[in-house]
């Protein structure tokens, strides 16, 4: 970037925060190796592009402290690592402040609640870690590696901050452990898998706001699961599966696919007609839960009962092609989903009454996004 291309991004965004407020859309694009930056206009659901942060080949998943002021980048390319970046409060600019290594290639990092420790799942190194995190935002080594069974999708701690959960795709578990916040260590829970359907092959999954729930979406059902969390125990029961896809989907069961960075064979058949489902994200206030299918490109939209979990299936809208993470701004107003292949990102606002999604904009995007974090500094 030039000098004076410098100066007029920065004018540019000085302009939108005075205008705009302080929330920022970060798309990771793992085959231009870096991080967009947009700023959201609060009212509309608009973004301003800003300027890109380098980051590393295969820049995948991400993860914002829970303060807000450090966004961390997975990379899935060797040597495997992550990247700690500081978030600008006024401009959404990164600065990047340190690599640290990671166990494995991982589709899918978190923090707990205090932000003092980075975990992560490793789907073709079938391990999840822990890695403290200094209160300057920056990564150590490596704590803790723990082999898992095939395929560990992501990880995610409850609302206590005492609780984890690993999905295992190949392996149609969830994976139960407790958690030391004083020493970053997590231990099996007893017992310490709960076993899903058959070829259900559990992915990513959310934990509703009051720790009631967990819903773990199902890659190649298109199922949400339901289970209720004992919040004395941390122990998961299952209470019911909900179809995300359309009643007359044309889609059939999925299978488990190869991993990226890693060694992977050949599908045995035809997936064209395969479901494919990747992320779920529920509404701040926790009345909708969104699913992504990547074969039609599309976004479901489930309605939750609060009271008892339940869930009901309201419809789908097309979005990106190929459409692997989204994200709900923190106050739940909009939607912004990505796509493995697409050029573009989709901005949809929420409608608060019936979950529909209006679409507000598309905006030019780099090559292979496929996470999404919005930051919120109102």
């Amino acid at each position: 970037m030039t000098f004076a291309k410098g100066i007029a991004v920065s004018a540019l965004l000085s302009l939108a925060s005075s205008a705009w407020g302080a929330t920022f859309v970060y798309v990771s694009n793992a085959e231009d190796g870096n991080i967009g930056v947009y700023r959201m206009n609060p009212d509309t659901g608009e973004l301003q592009p800003g300027e890109n942060a380098k980051a590393a080949n295969l820049v995948m998943p991400m993860a914002v402290s829970p303060n807000g002021r450090f966004l961390y980048a997975a990379i899935r390319s060797r040597p495997y690592a992550v990247m700690t970046y500081s978030i600008d409060s006024s401009t959404g600019a990164l600065r990047h402040l340190s690599t640290a290594p990671l166990a494995e290639s991982f589709p899918y990092i978190s923090l707990d609640k205090k932000g003092r420790y980075l975990f992560g799942a490793s789907y073709g190194g079938h391990v999840v870690s822990v890695n403290a995190v200094g209160a300057d935002g920056k990564v150590s080594d490596p704590l803790q590696v723990i082999p898992i069974g095939r395929n560990a999708h992501s990880i995610r701690i409850d609302e206590s901050n005492k609780y984890v959960y690993v999905p295992s795709l190949g392996s149609d578990q969830m994976f139960q452990f407790t958690f030391d916040e004083k020493t970053g260590r997590l231990a099996s829970n007893t017992p310490a898998v709960v076993l899903l359907k058959p070829l259900a092959g559990p992915r990513h999954f959310i934990v509703s706001r009051d720790n009631k729930f967990v819903y773990a979406l199902s890659e190649l059902t298109g199922t949400v699961t339901t289970f209720s969390l004992d919040g004395k125990t941390g122990l998961l029961t299952e209470v019911a599966s909900v179809s995300g896809l359309p009643p007359d989907t044309k889609l059939g069961p999925g299978m488990p696919r190869g991993a990226v960075g890693g060694p992977s064979a050949p599908p045995p058949r035809n997936t064209d007609n395969d479901v494919w489902c990747a992320d779920i994200h529920a509404t701040p206030d926790g009345k909708f839960i969104y699913i992504t299918e990547r074969t039609t490109s599309s976004i479901g939209t489930l309605s939750v009962n609060e009271t008892t979990g339940a869930l009901s299936y309201v419809g789908v809208t097309p979005t990106e092609k190929q459409p692997r993470g989204f994200a709900i701004d923190p106050k739940g107003k909009y939607l912004v989903a990505s796509g493995e292949k697409s050029a573009t990102i989709s901005v949809y606002a929420i409608d608060p009454a019936s979950g529909a999604l209006r679409p507000v904009g598309q905006y030019p995007t780099g090559k292979g996004s496929n996470w999404v974090e919005i930051v919120n500094f109102d």
